[in-house]
């Protein structure tokens, strides 16, 4: 067991390592070297990214890939994508290249309204708490005026401020329920700058109230923070074709494959141990993209999962549906997303992803990941109810396989030319390898 140590950040990175190495690793030089050589040979570069966090003693990489091929509104983009799974970027670059020749994705941002909320009691009536609610919310505004300035000349800052009773919940519990729009930026630290001044605010307002007992005027402020449930801020992408224009394969006649397809979208609306896994899939492609742009991919994550719950129910992110002769997915979710401060300025592959989406605003950025969600679940789907999901994603996963086997390039080489007819298994995989080495 390592025994507690103190100062640990004040420690340089070497002797943090060194520290770990003692400690943890067993003075393993090999532990030493690996965390070592992930390091940037640019001085400059290391510090920055050794300053994003705390304790950084190395760097972790994951691949910077791009699907081509993304037809979205009628204007081609490549999408910067990192991810470490193996057939997620394959997949998206199939199903870009599918509806290219489709229309394309249409892709719509319905509503860009973030929440915040102040989260309070008071020991007064509710009837009382609203009254000083109504007195005081001017005060909120104005209040903040200082923290909004700069957001309003982009056409942001406070939407509104409610007072929301939950008492019946909680004793004496209430909210300041409060709504934001922080224009390109993803606004987090706008946001609970705000929330931690309306917290103040409601103190000192309290304090000097004539109608409050002594008692009353000690308004506890529990926490002010944001959500991350934004299910005003939404954005909504589709494909749609003629059903003759969709695959067919030697069993599934076009018409078949879409009412396949239909009905593997409806079990995920309707079954959660299926709609968890469909939506997880969805997440390959938005993460990939939020991840590659700066952005936070656990509040994405959290916000897209709490809408897929939104009526009592975990379900699908996507719908499909024949209607006449016309085939239509789509995909509909939260994305509170940025393209101003953060990372985005920083982070030099951020600003590069960035730049190779030609900068789009944060509206923009919405559409093209959640377009990156229904390619990507469109070529989840197609797997499923076709060749099967194994098919393509072993294939993907074979050089992981080799990799894992230390494999030379001439075994890499043939094993890839023997895959392209067979069945990829670990077990087989592991097979043709000792065959290889006699």
């Amino acid at each position: 067991m390592a025994p507690v140590v103190s100062g640990f950040s004040k420690l340089s990175k070497t002797d943090k390592i060194k520290w770990l190495a003692e400690h943890h690793f067993n003075n393993d030089q090999n532990a030493i070297d690996t965390l070592v050589t992930y390091w940037n040979s640019d001085h400059g570069l290391q510090q920055l990214h050794d300053e994003f966090t705390e304790n950084t003693i190395s760097n972790y990489y994951l691949p910077f890939s791009v699907a081509p091929n993304f037809l979205i509104n009628d204007k081609r983009y490549t999408l910067p994508m990192t991810i470490e799974e193996s057939s997620v970027v394959a997949a998206a670059s199939k199903a870009a290249k599918f509806w290219q020749t489709r229309g394309g994705f249409k892709a719509e941002v319905l509503s860009t309204i973030k929440v915040g909320q102040v989260h309070f009691t008071f020991t007064g009536s509710p009837k009382k708490a609203q009254q000083f609610f109504s007195l005081i919310k001017p005060e909120l505004f104005s209040s903040v005026s200082h923290i909004t300035e700069n957001m309003k000349k982009r056409g942001g800052g406070v939407i509104d401020i409610e007072l929301r009773d939950k008492t019946t919940e909680i004793d004496n519990y209430y909210q300041l329920h409060c709504t934001f729009e922080t224009v390109d930026a993803m606004g987090a630290n706008f946001i609970n700058s705000c929330l931690e001044q309306f917290a103040k605010t409601i103190q000192s307002e309290a304090k000097k109230h004539n109608d409050f007992s002594n008692t009353e005027k000690d308004i506890e402020i529990i926490m002010s923070i944001l959500s991350n449930y934004v299910p005003q801020c939404l954005v909504k992408a589709h494909v749609s074709c003629s059903i003759k224009d969709l695959p067919h394969t030697k069993t599934l006649s076009s018409r078949q494959y879409a009412e396949k397809f239909v009905r593997a979208v409806r079990i995920a609306e309707i079954e959660p141990y299926r709609a968890v896994t469909h939506n997880k899939g969805i997440m390959n492609g938005i993460d990939a993209v939020v991840l590659a742009t700066g952005n936070d991919f656990r509040a994405i994550e959290a916000g897209a999962h709490a809408y897929a719950s939104r009526n009592g129910k975990y379900a699908s992110l996507t719908h499909a549906e024949i209607k006449d002769d016309t085939f239509t997915f789509s995909i509909e979710l939260p994305l509170a997303l940025g393209t101003v401060g953060g990372l985005t300025s920083l982070h030099p592959l951020v600003k590069l992803a960035l730049q190779l989406l030609e900068r789009p605003n944060a509206s923009k950025l919405m559409e093209i990941t959640a377009v990156a969600g229904l390619a990507q679940n469109f070529a989840a789907i197609n797997s499923l109810i076709t060749t099967g999901i194994q098919q393509g994603h072993m294939k993907m996963h074979l050089m992981n396989i080799l990799n894992q086997f230390k494999a030379t390039e001439r075994e890499k080489e043939q094993l890839v030319k023997y895959f392209k007819t067979n069945a990829v298994t670990h077990s087989e995989v592991v097979s043709q390898i000792e065959k290889l080495r006699g």
